[in-house]
């Protein structure tokens, strides 16, 4: 889960080895099972969000099929980093047309984030798969589907994996503060989940993050990732709303220069508030609207605090 396993608290007997350890993906994982245990392993696509196991199951899949010989038969490689009909054509190419060590008549490439090949690299990997489909097979993962020519969607075993749920999500990160002796409140537990958004990647690295500052609490973790605790972004909304602009304003400046929160942060938890907030449904389709005209615009490159202010001053006249 980590660049650098020597600061990890994913220790190695906690670290995933076997398919019961991949954690919200129990359809996937007892078909996936059943390919390795006939060894019977087609072209695989795995789809689906960051941080929801995709990589890990490649893993798995490697050292169940090939054993201490996984790495001499399995080559991994990141398509944002070689996205070019190159990469293709020759290291991906050589890779494949050698055949496997050992009783596996096939070796496995798994190409992360393929959506990002391009067209050019896409079409010439789909005939080097169906050429070396005997000795090789590929194992493709990405975060859009539909950013892969169906040529090669016809000829994968699709898998779309889903966000990884609080209650799994709570789950792990409680074997992990055990195993670790770190003591992490429910209320930080609450936080990481609501951070994290699904991905159980991004949810070990702010526990790993707020441990190495003592015990997990609430406040730590939102001041680990600089990212502003929702009732401060409800405050600053209910100022808006009941026309006090100027408190407002002083309470967004503070957040982006003081604490340091980021100005999409800022939107994005705004967007979650007010779903919850205790207005009617007419304004929240209202509000939600400019939510969405000012997060476009930040993409775009506009001024962060200006377009903030600008976001808060309709606020008040949307609810007048």
């Amino acid at each position: 889960m980590f660049m650098d396993d020597k600061y990890s608290i994913w220790t190695e007997k906690y670290r995933p080895t076997k398919f019961d350890e991949i954690v919200g993906q129990d359809a996937i994982v007892s078909r996936i099972r059943s390919f390795v245990e006939n060894k019977q392993v087609p072209h695989l696509l795995f789809a689906g969000p960051a941080g929801c196991g995709k990589s890990t199951l490649s893993l798995i899949i490697a050292r169940e099929m090939f054993g201490k010989r996984w790495k001499n038969c399995f080559l991994e490689m990141n398509a944002s980093d070689e996205r070019g009909i190159g990469i293709i054509r020759s290291k991906i190419k050589d890779f494949a047309r050698t055949k496997a060590i050992g009783n596996i008549p096939y070796k496995i490439i798994f190409l992360d984030e393929a959506d990002s090949l391009t067209p050019e690299a896409q079409s010439a990997l789909r005939r080097t798969m169906e050429s070396y489909a005997k000795i090789c097979r590929f194992c493709l993962s990405c975060n859009y589907s539909s950013r892969i020519i169906e040529p090669i969607q016809s000829r994968c075993a699709v898998f779309r994996f889903k966000s990884i749920s609080e209650d799994d999500i709570k789950t792990r990160l409680k074997i992990i503060a055990e195993g670790e002796k770190v003591k992490i409140s429910p209320k930080a537990l609450d936080s990481v989940c609501y951070l994290a958004e699904g991905d159980i990647r991004k949810a070990i690295n702010i526990v790993q993050s707020s441990a190495a500052v003592g015990d997990i609490t609430d406040k730590s973790v939102f001041e680990t990732v600089a990212s502003a605790h929702p009732s401060e972004i409800r405050k600053l909304m209910e100022l808006a709303l009941k026309g006090n602009f100027l408190d407002s304003r002083k309470m967004l400046v503070d957040l982006l220069y003081k604490k340091g929160v980021a100005a999409e942060d800022i939107i994005k938890i705004v967007s979650k508030e007010v779903i919850s907030m205790d207005i009617t449904e007419k304004h929240k389709i209202n509000l939600m609207e400019k939510i969405g005209e000012y997060e476009y615009r930040l993409g775009m490159g506009s001024n962060e605090q200006i377009q903030l202010e600008a976001m808060l001053a309709n606020f008040a006249v949307l609810k007048k």
